[in-house]
């Protein structure tokens, strides 16, 4: 692989907090400063997918004909009306990975073998499921890091503290480079006072793992999906659209400190 690809598993235990918007509005800001992304649909509800203009294909080439050995990354990638943006696209096969890989020897590191070809990409986002299966253990294990979206409800916390229990059984079992890179705060409302508790209550727990950035509750963000596109090319100038650019940017910086941080670590 690219030594310079980065791979982050985008992920929580809990369905709809805004996972697959995350992955596809953080790799749709990436690629407009043309850096190659790849999102990999590993949910087998395939929203990634349409989430930029891509239908739901089965019996094609895909992230399930990926994963079970049939075809390989490039051989499978579709190019989006996004330059600089591909997907690996979801298949609705996916649903019987658990049961069709548990008989298999190590079948957490399907897709990182998949993902260890030489593929030309800056970054690579892994859109998982709502559940810690093997769809979502084999992300965890391919991947450099993670970034878990939160929604800024009761008991997000809850759902956070499970995942990071995950997170460390994988990474001292499989994948010891594994890292928690930031916890993004997903449908805020500024006039709820829950909102604001719960955003005080994850700083405080995870301090300056919590990106500074938070989304707000905004239309144009569910909206965009059924547009085939993400919110920054539905509605540049919304406010979901413009929190979404802000995250993207706070990502790179702590890239930048990650890099910086590794080539003096080299260095010495």
């Amino acid at each position: 692989m690219n030594k310079k690809t980065r791979i982050f598993a985008v992920s929580n235990q809990k369905g709809g907090v805004g996972k697959t918007t995350t992955s596809v509005n953080l790799a749709t800001a990436l690629a407009a400063l043309h850096k190659k992304v790849l999102i990999v649909d590993l949910d087998p509800q395939g929203n990634a997918t349409v989430s930029v203009g891509l239908h739901r294909i089965q019996g094609d080439k895909n992230s399930y004909t990926v994963m079970t050995g049939r075809d390989t990354v490039m051989d499978s990638v579709k190019h989006t009306l996004i330059p600089y943006l591909d997907v690996l696209p979801a298949s609705q096969e996916l649903l019987g990975m658990d049961i069709e890989l548990a008989g298999i020897g190590q079948p957490q590191f399907f897709l990182k073998k998949a993902l260890s070809a030489d593929l030309d990409y800056d970054y690579i986002f892994i859109d998982c499921p709502p559940a810690v299966g093997l769809l979502t253990m084999n992300a965890l294990v391919a991947a450099d890091c993670v970034i878990i979206p939160v929604q800024c409800e009761y008991l997000a916390l809850e759902g956070v503290a499970d995942l990071m229990k995950t997170i460390e059984k994988i990474k001292r079992n499989f994948n010891p480079k594994l890292s928690l890179h930031g916890i993004v705060m997903t449908m805020y409302d500024g006039r709820s006072n829950l909102s604001k508790s719960v955003v005080g209550d994850v700083r405080a727990y995870f301090g300056d793992k919590v990106y500074n950035t938070v989304i707000p509750r905004n239309v144009r963000i569910p909206e965009a999906p059924s547009h085939g596109k993400p919110v920054m090319l539905y509605d540049f100038r919304s406010v979901g659209a413009q929190s979404y650019i802000n995250l993207a940017s706070e990502v790179m910086k702590r890239e930048l400190a990650i890099m910086a941080n590794s080539d003096l670590k080299q260095a010495m």
